[in-house]
């Protein structure tokens, strides 16, 4: 009977461990790493997860644009196979830079990798060279703070201005011809921008480059360029501005726009097109992979007029070696990149407000997963 109560007591003590460690888990990650209703619970995720030799710890850096992403899928997979895993999310430039300096294991980034990355990434892999691999997609929504103002309509000419500091207030008479319906304040305007180097800048000002070029004479790139505006450190940080000072606008992942209105950008198309995963998946359906060898770096359509397509979409890519990862890390990354690219973890991203890559895409990004070494 003692042995009996003993067991029993040490299986209830081991019960207790194991939730606290799930509960750090989620309390470390965003807002919302957990599945919505109608979804998978973690528990069913975790148990269809192949581990396949993981152990020990993954370190990894780069984008914040997936960081609610990366978290719900880091506590299925530590779950499940008893990897600590700590991605940081210190945006794309940072973690191209330490992923070429062989500090991480892979790297998160929302450009896929330049000629002059390629080659010093070389010097890590050896034998072999970082590769993108699209693994989240999503739309980049605008939110905004303007009170009395629900159902904003904004166009690429008008977006580039605002964010070039031309237009400075709300009741300008280029947004009044978009809403002409809304009662818009006189407010000034307040842009953020990102801070650091960023993927999501990068794809917002290509988007600008690409539908209003006379607009926004920028080069582009991960610096934001323009002149005014505020800066906020990560996507996290912009959305926080936005919430927080009246006549603000940002640009961020769609995870980031909980309790926040979006603009409906007006494309061509007979009805203005709000930010949503389907409007996502749509517009990255029709991109075209422009990368080489076991590159999978894609090509977006910003200049989309299609029904129902978001054109202001991004594509996050883990960047990894095809050949000469380190060792100790290798089971682990191709384990965790495997789950990633998996049908159960494709399913995460619509659970977290993120847009599954097509299936002809991230087929051949699984078969790229298990060749690596």
């Amino acid at each position: 009977m003692k042995l009996q109560r003993k067991n029993r007591l040490r299986a209830l003590s081991l019960g207790a461990v194991a939730v606290s460690g799930a509960l750090a888990l989620t309390a470390c990650g965003s807002d919302d790493t957990g599945t919505k209703p109608g979804g998978s619970s973690s528990s069913a995720a975790a148990g269809s997860i192949k581990c396949d030799g993981a152990k020990g710890q993954l370190l990894a850096d780069g984008s914040s644009a997936q960081k609610n992403a990366i978290d719900a899928w880091v506590k299925n997979f530590s779950q499940a196979c008893g990897v600590q895993i700590n991605y940081k999310g210190a945006g794309s430039g940072a973690g191209v830079t330490s992923f070429n300096q062989g500090q991480i294991a892979f790297a998160g980034s929302d450009s896929p990798l330049k000629p002059e990355e390629v080659v010093a990434s070389k010097k890590v892999c050896k034998g072999g060279q970082g590769i993108d691999l699209p693994m989240v997609g999503g739309p980049i929504a605008l939110g905004y703070n303007v009170p009395g103002v629900d159902n904003l309509v904004l166009d690429a000419p008008t977006l580039a201005k605002i964010f070039d500091s031309k237009i400075q207030k709300w009741n300008d008479a280029a947004i009044k011809k978009l809403n002409p319906s809304a009662k818009l304040p006189d407010l000034k305007i307040q842009a953020f921008h990102r801070s650091e180097d960023s993927g999501t800048t990068d794809n917002f000002t290509k988007y600008l480059i690409a539908t209003t070029p006379d607009n926004w004479k920028y080069e582009g790139g991960k610096a934001w360029q323009a002149k005014g505006g505020q800066a906020a450190s990560g996507s996290a940080g912009v959305a926080q501005g936005v919430k927080q000072n009246q006549g603000a606008i940002g640009y961020f992942e769609l995870s980031y726009a909980k309790d926040m209105d979006t603009v409906a950008i007006a494309t061509g198309a007979k009805t203005p097109v709000k930010p949503s995963t389907d409007s996502a998946t749509a517009d990255i359906a029709a991109a075209k992979v422009v990368g080489t060898g076991q590159d999978l770096a894609l090509k977006l359509d910003y200049q989309t007029k299609a029904e129902g397509a978001y054109p202001l979409t991004l594509v996050t890519y883990e960047i990894v070696c095809d050949k000469g990862n380190k060792p100790e890390t290798l089971a682990a990354t191709k384990a965790f990149l495997r789950y990633l690219a998996s049908e159960d973890g494709q399913k995460v991203l619509s659970q977290n407000d993120y847009a599954p890559i097509p299936e002809e895409i991230i087929a051949k990004v699984r078969t790229t997963v298990d060749g690596l070494s």
